[in-house]
Formats: structure tokens, sequence, C-alpha cells
């Protein structure tokens, strides 16, 4: 038995989960205060000033920082194992600000081309707004990357597995490709969540979450998280752009996500392991065309995928024998699954991608990522896993 002092950095997962950030206040509370307050007070005009100048680092106003928020910041940055991390207002936010925060005009940015639909939005609709071009790849081709690697390029951003066909793309390659034309890797990894995968040890320089999903994982607060290890990237660049921006993660978000972690390792396991069983019953039914789940054999990157993650995450996603009536029709039959298009929760939730998620996108760009009339996005949650196959097969054959 290590005789060693006990500090964060030598503790194992569990224990981030459950101890990594907090700072008691003078009360001595188990539980990590929830500090419900937008700004603080000075002692002197000349401390105010300091704090402002930053010759005296302090909490200054709540769009900068909050103790409440910076715990959460501290116990997901253990967990990822990043130096640094910002909680934002929504994974959305996130995102966006991962890359505005230093991408300007004439930048080149690099992405998957099979995302969710909001960040689709952004790298497709709002980033060439502001004179930055942007390519999409099939995420799964290495020459397609090393083709659009090949030229000087600012920003590379992937899922992994991906929302919501589940491609799994290979980090480290990509990562290797795209520090080559100099450009910075994003990843995000919410589909894997830190449970399961941890992209900055495959080379990535930024993680984003939206922290809606696993690590709230019951339905109840947005968020969002932006990771690294570059200091002046997440001081200086992101730092400045979320303090004068002010997506701010809210304190009592952040007091449930903090509680969140806590289980979330727990509740990754029960999530893998029902959809796992989910994939299996899909994959041998007779209505379902096909089932994608990193997790299976038959999934094209079932190998990659059990290299990169400890198991196949919560999602699976399935094509109905027949269209979009079809597929509406599972949906509507279910009893115990709720129609939403929230994942990660601890209610089974199923979605129709091409009318909710990724709307936005033309028929030809769903068809290019395999994004068809007759999918079904379903997010397994932690019901009876019989119960839940049960419900899915009485609404396959309504």
């Amino acid at each position: 038995m290590s005789t060693e002092h006990s500090t964060p950095s030598t503790w194992r997962e569990a224990t981030r989960a459950v101890r990594g950030g907090t700072e008691r206040s003078q009360f001595s509370e188990t539980s990590e205060a929830l500090y419900l307050n937008s700004g603080y007070v000075y002692g002197s005009a000349e401390e105010a000033e300091a704090a402002f100048d930053g010759s005296r680092p302090r909490y200054v106003y709540s769009r900068y920082a909050n103790p409440t928020v910076t715990m959460f910041e501290k116990r997901l940055a253990l967990m990822e194992g990043a130096e640094f991390a910002r909680g934002t207002a929504a994974g959305m936010s996130a995102v966006f600000c991962s890359m505005a925060c230093f991408l300007q005009a004439g930048d080149r940015v690099v992405a998957s081309r099979a995302i969710f639909g909001s960040c689709h939005y952004i790298i497709n609709d709002i980033l060439p707004k502001y004179g930055i071009e942007t390519v999409f790849v099939d995420g799964c081709d290495h020459e397609q990357w090393k083709q659009a690697l090949s030229v000087k390029t600012h920003a590379v951003f992937v899922e992994s597995p991906s929302n919501p066909t589940l491609e799994v793309i290979d980090l480290k390659a990509v990562c290797d490709l795209a520090h080559e034309s100099g450009a910075r890797v994003v990843v995000d990894n919410v589909f894997a969540s830190p449970s399961l995968q941890h992209p900055l040890d495959m080379g990535a320089d930024v993680v984003v979450y939206s922290t809606t999903k696993h690590i709230d994982g019951q339905g109840r607060c947005l968020g969002g998280a932006v990771l690294s290890n570059d200091q002046p990237y997440m001081e200086d660049s992101l730092g400045t752009y979320l303090k004068h921006t002010g997506p701010a993660m809210s304190p009592f978000n952040a007091w449930v996500m903090l509680k969140g972690l806590e289980t979330l390792g727990l509740r990754m396991d029960k999530h893998c392991a029902n959809a796992l069983q989910v994939a299996k019953f899909l994959s041998s039914h007779d209505r379902v065309e096909r089932a994608l789940y990193p997790g299976l054999p038959s999934h094209p990157q079932h190998e990659l995928a059990m290299q990169q993650m400890r198991a196949g995450g919560s999602v699976v996603t399935l094509d109905v024998k027949g269209g979009k009536s079809d597929a509406f029709s599972l949906l509507n039959n279910l009893q115990i699954v709720d129609i939403s298009n929230n994942l990660g929760d601890a209610k089974s939730l199923a979605t129709h991608p091409a009318t909710t998620t990724h709307q936005r996108m033309s028929p030809e760009e769903r068809a290019l990522v395999g994004i068809g009339d007759n999918m079904v996005r379903v997010s397994v949650g932690l019901e009876d896993v019989d119960d839940l196959i049960e419900d899915l097969d009485r609404a396959l054959r309504a």
C-alpha cells in the first residue's frame, strides 16, 4: 500500500468524480456550496482596482467566474485529464466559442461531415459569414482528410462517435495530419463522455461537451464545457472571449453538473450495458433494416471504437424497414421510451433525426451522411433493459 501523500493528481477516476475540485467554505459543508450571486464586494477602492487590473486575482463578477462554477470546472478537468476547463451556458456555446475565440477572416476550417445539425450550421452557415473558409470531409476516409489538410488549416472539428450515425473517427490519425497542417483540433466528445473516451490523450487540442447530456444525465439543466491543456488558448483566447461575450454557466446549473459527475461512471456503465443489449436485439429484428452501435462487431469501425473507447456508449441508431411513415409509426407506438431530441438521459428517448436534430440540412446533405427518412435514434436509459426491448418490439410490430 502506498504511503505517499494523497492528492487529486494521484486519485483514481471514481474518487475524482466524487471529490475533485471541492472547496469548502468557512462553514465546512459536506456537499459543495451553491453560490447564487452575480457580484462580489471589495474592502476598498484600491482592492477593486487591483482585481480589475489583474494584480490581485479574485472573483469579480459571475459572468467571469463563480466559486460553484470553478468547482465544476476543476472536477471535470480532473476527470478529462485536462489542465484547464471552462463552463458555458450550453453545449452549442461551447462549440461555437471554442472556434470563434481564435479564428479570423481568411482562416480555414476542416470538419467531418457527420456532425450534429447545429454544429453543421455553425460551420456551414455562420463561420463563412466572417470570411472563414470551411471544408467538409468524410470523417472515416483517411485520404479525404489527407487531401483536405494538405493545405494550411487553422481548425479541425470532429465528433466521434457522430450524431446520429455513430461514425467513429481515428482521432490520432486525424490529429497527426491536422498538426502537420498547423491546425488546432476540436473534438466534440458528447456521445462518449469523459467516462468512456479522452480525446486529449489521442492528440486533440480542445474537447467540448454539452454537459446537458450524460454529465447532468437527468434532463434538468443546460450546460457546456471547453477543456484543453493549452494555457494561452484557454486563458487569453477563450477566457477573454467568454468574459466579454457572456455565455456563462449559471451557478445553479454548475452545482447540478457537479452532482451529476459523482455518478457519471456508474450511470455510463449501465447505459452502455443496456445499449449493447438493445443493439443486439435490434440487429436481428425482422422489421429493422440496419442497427448501428459501436459496440457491435457489425459496426463499420467497431475495432477502432473499442481501441478508443471503454465501451460503446448510450446511443443506438436504427433504420426501420420502409420509410418516414414506418419510422413515425415506431415512435408513436412506444409506451415506455419517450419521443425527445435530447440524449444521455436516465430515461430512454427516441427521435427522428431527419425531421428534428438535422432538419435544417438539405435532403442531399443528409443523404451524404446516411441520415434517411427511416432512421430513428434511440438514447438508451437506465430502465430495465427487458422492458425497453419489449417496448421497442411492440412498437416495431405495430
